[in-house]
């Protein structure tokens, strides 16, 4: 059996890119935040880097799922003009008051558990870095060391977190 890959999972709002209030809805309001250069550390020691969102204004028609790709697509090639792949993104369309309960909503682990059977990934090597509870409370869920940041609090500050 080849051996377990290891991965960072990062939140999208308030780590990767600017928190807008509830949602950012359109492609105009997407601000990615400067965390290259940490990003590219991770990976550099082997990292896998995928992302882990609740996108609940999908159920709520706020915005569509092209909207979503738009705002996805950039986050990839922004972060790839700067050296850095993010391999994947896993998110939950759902809301609990507009689609009921679903298995891949944070503070569940969903999420993280599609990303560690795709990727092959061994989750006592891997972490999540989100900046809030329910990111923590996900990454446990599914054995993966959570690191909680505040929204204004760049990644690079927790780097010695992860070994």
């Amino acid at each position: 059996m080849p051996p377990k890959n290891k991965a960072v999972f990062l939140d999208r709002d308030g780590v990767l890119n600017q928190e807008m209030g509830d949602y950012v809805r359109r492609i105009e309001d997407f601000h990615i935040l400067d965390n290259f250069n940490a990003l590219k550390s991770l990976q550099d020691k082997g990292y896998m880097l995928l992302v882990a969102t609740n996108q609940g204004g999908l159920a709520k028609g706020w915005y569509s799922e092209d909207e979503l790709a738009k705002m996805h697509n950039s986050l990839k090639k922004v972060y790839h003009e700067h050296g850095v792949e993010l391999t994947d993104f896993f998110y939950c369309p759902h809301h609990p008051a507009f689609t009921g309960d679903c298995d891949c909503r944070k503070p569940k682990p969903g999420l993280l558990l599609q990303g560690i059977e795709k990727y092959n990934l061994d989750p006592a090597k891997s972490y999540f870095i989100g900046d809030r509870e329910r990111d923590i409370e996900a990454g446990t869920a599914a054995g993966v060391k959570g690191i909680l940041i505040n929204s204004d609090q760049p990644i690079s500050e927790v780097l010695y977190l992860i070994e």
